[in-house]
């Protein structure tokens, strides 16, 4: 029989997240999203709950958890603010975790133990400025020059990658040609400060205003030759198994967004007054909370059913893409819904569903655009 209930490590952990989130985030993240400025002291308190370190082996430093803790934190997280869990999901599935799947010892040595206190920070470079979606388009390259690489090339939005405590960002270039003609496209480490690494101002987003996210940029960058994530040419590979991965943990985090919004809603629902009622005594009302509580449940299940594949060594490609959609979408729609029932004060900031709304759209976006998903839905299928 199906079991959905969480053992007593999860229970402990979902607990004493949702007990950070609500009261050492809720009440200042607001403040950090105004200004749109990075909170450091906060993402130091995650570090030293061993938030960073969930799916990593002790021996590196971690937890010795697995990739379910880490998408238990990232919903609670979200239930109260998205730029906080994006920097911990990002700094996890796309810093730690390429490091920790194809790197050498050497490599893990080097970087997971810091990378799971959050004493450093890793980014993901895939994304370029003219690929999006198109990640096998890569133009970035790397040129073997006796023991060092040569990258030049540019990168777009990418997460945690300028921070004071930023290490490195791992990068996919083009190191060569497959002997079909085709892109030999390998992953390379480049640690913050080297010459000919470029870090662009951060950029003014629509939401997520309290993460960090820049353009990057290599002009001749030289690092040396050991620092090879992985097999050469085996770099498309690596990230695509580390986005499917990761769109598990980006649904954890919809998932929890949808529900703030079902949490905030139902909070107002019972203080506001109109026409002499409570707005919660309607049923127009009930019925679009009852609405967005079933959003958000449908979209834990999806990625509560991910996650058991993927631990179970099963395949779980097309359920990561269908918890990916089913979450975004469910945060999309709540987060429009809990704006209607709040009015006038949910178009402000100040409101956490005014920071709901905005954060919402890029979820449809990132780690794989809601396009992609029915794309890799419908392959998945034989289509």
């Amino acid at each position: 029989m199906i079991d959905h209930r969480l053992g007593e490590e999860h229970e402990a952990l979902r607990d004493s997240v949702r007990t950070f989130a609500r009261k050492e985030v809720a009440p200042v993240i607001g403040d950090y999203y105004e200004r749109e400025a990075f909170p450091y002291p906060l993402v130091r308190t995650m570090g030293a709950m061993g938030l960073f370190g969930l799916p990593i082996a002790e021996e590196h430093g971690g937890m010795g958890g697995d990739y379910f803790a880490l998408c238990l934190a990232l919903e609670e997280l979200a239930r109260i603010d998205s730029s906080l869990a994006i920097t911990l999901e990002a700094g996890v599935s796309l810093g730690a975790m390429p490091i920790a799947r194809f790197g050498n010892d050497e490599q893990r040595r080097t970087w997971l133990p810091k990378l799971c206190t959050a004493e450093v920070l890793g980014a993901f470079g895939l994304t370029e400025p003219g690929g999006g979606s198109d990640a096998g388009a890569t133009r970035t390259t790397a040129v073997l020059d006796g023991d060092q690489w040569v990258l030049n090339g540019s990168k777009a939005f990418i997460t945690n990658s300028g921070t004071d405590i930023t290490g490195f960002v791992t990068a996919t270039a083009v190191t060569g040609s497959k002997p079909d003609g085709g892109k030999e496209i390998s992953t390379i480490i480049v640690p913050s400060g080297t010459p000919g690494f470029h870090v662009a101002p951060k950029y003014s987003k629509v939401g997520w205003n309290a993460s960090d996210t820049h353009e990057l940029s290599f002009d001749d960058c030289r690092v040396p030759a050991a620092n090879l994530l992985g097999e050469r040419g085996r770099g498309y590979a690596q990230f695509l198994s580390i986005l499917s991965e990761g769109r598990i943990a980006i649904a954890a985090l919809g998932t929890g967004l949808a529900q703030g919004c079902v949490d905030e809603c139902l909070r107002y629902a019972g203080e506001r007054e109109a026409f002499g009622h409570r707005i919660g005594e309607y049923q127009a009302i009930r019925f679009k909370i009852a609405d967005m509580e079933l959003r958000a449940n449908n979209a834990r299940l999806a990625y509560y059913d991910a996650a058991s594949r993927m631990l179970r060594g099963e395949p779980f490609r097309k359920q990561a893409a269908l918890a990916k959609l089913t979450s975004s979408d469910a945060a999309m729609d709540n987060a429009r819904d809990a704006t209607q029932i709040f009015g006038g004060y949910g178009f402000m900031n100040e409101t956490p569903v005014g920071r709901f709304y905005r954060d919402a759209k890029i979820l449809e976006i990132g780690e794989g655009t809601s396009e992609v998903q029915r794309m890799l839905i419908a392959r998945e299928l034989g289509l």
